[in-house]
């Protein structure tokens, strides 16, 4: 499915669990997109977080579940509008040697608070949390689309805990058709939107000024950086993509999803996790 259908179609889920739409309409986007209710707990399960910095906001997550700490913890920072429900594909393919975390983040979901956080220092800093607390526990982090900036941000502030990046689809202000199309028809009815989309906006419209801290953070980082992106990708140029891989200098590796559209998560859950564990690979090795 290409990321412009993909993307109407969460809207239309959104809409949807708004106005209680008919269960068979319900059933149809439950099977096109799996959530967590489709899988058992021992899979994975929802779990409330107290976001880092200065406001303790309640955040929801969806985490793997282990008896023990895992050598390495994958934490993904979510694009916008920020569903953690669409990672549970990814969520369910973990091996039991790695735990994964995937938290609303805040302004989204069932996290707070109801109104838009647009600093992205701040969602990096609220983000903090998932990143855990266990001694000699390796991070790597996945920054999807609006999330990579974010997710960059939040490496620099923790190299202690992070030592890889993963930047999918990373969205860092340059714009493919989808999403200026619907970045225009979202400010036209902006007013009639749900609250997640409404934010989601807001986000968007206060980005580009703080690009240039997201940028320096990335030119700085010293830990492996993988850049993904989708050759069908209609939201992010490839180009541009191509650019941060080398923007984030000898530690940058870029790989180009064959197919692969803008939400790679739902079309090539092999070819993320594939990333990831090349980000794991190399941080082992130090290469």
């Amino acid at each position: 499915m290409r990321g412009g259908r993909l993307f109407t179609a969460m809207l239309l889920v959104l809409a949807l669990a708004a106005c209680g739409g008919g269960a068979e309409r319900r059933e149809a986007e439950q099977k096109r997109f799996p959530t967590s209710e489709d899988f058992s707990t021992d899979i994975m399960m929802r779990v409330a977080l107290t976001a880092g910095g200065k406001t303790p906001w309640r955040l929801s997550a969806l985490e793997t579940p282990r008896k023990t700490p895992a050598p390495w913890r994958i934490v993904v920072v979510t694009g916008t509008p920020s569903w953690s429900e669409f990672w549970a594909p990814t969520l369910a393919k973990i091996g039991p040697d790695r735990e994964m975390i995937v938290a609303d983040r805040p302004g989204f979901a069932e996290s707070d608070p109801r109104g838009a956080v647009t600093s992205i220092e701040a969602q990096a800093e609220a983000l903090e949390a998932a990143l855990g607390d266990n001694d000699g526990q390796k991070v790597i982090l996945v920054g999807q689309s609006y999330g990579g900036p974010i997710a960059t941000v939040l490496a620099a502030r923790r190299p202690d805990k992070v030592k890889a990046l993963v930047l999918m689809s990373a969205f860092f202000g340059e714009r493919g058709p989808t999403i200026r199309r619907l970045s225009a028809l979202g400010s036209l009815v902006r007013p009639a939107l749900p609250r997640d989309m409404k934010n989601a906006l807001a986000e968007i419209d206060h980005q580009t000024p703080q690009l240039p801290q997201a940028r320096a953070a990335l030119s700085a980082l010293t830990i492996p950086v993988i850049v993904l992106h989708g050759d069908d990708d209609d939201f992010i140029p490839l180009a541009a993509a191509q650019r941060l891989a080398v923007a984030a200098g000898p530690r940058g590796q870029f790989i180009e999803t064959p197919g692969g559209d803008h939400f790679l998560n739902a079309c090539c859950v092999d070819a993320v996790l594939a990333a990831v564990e090349r980000g794991v690979s190399t941080a082992e090795s130090g290469s």
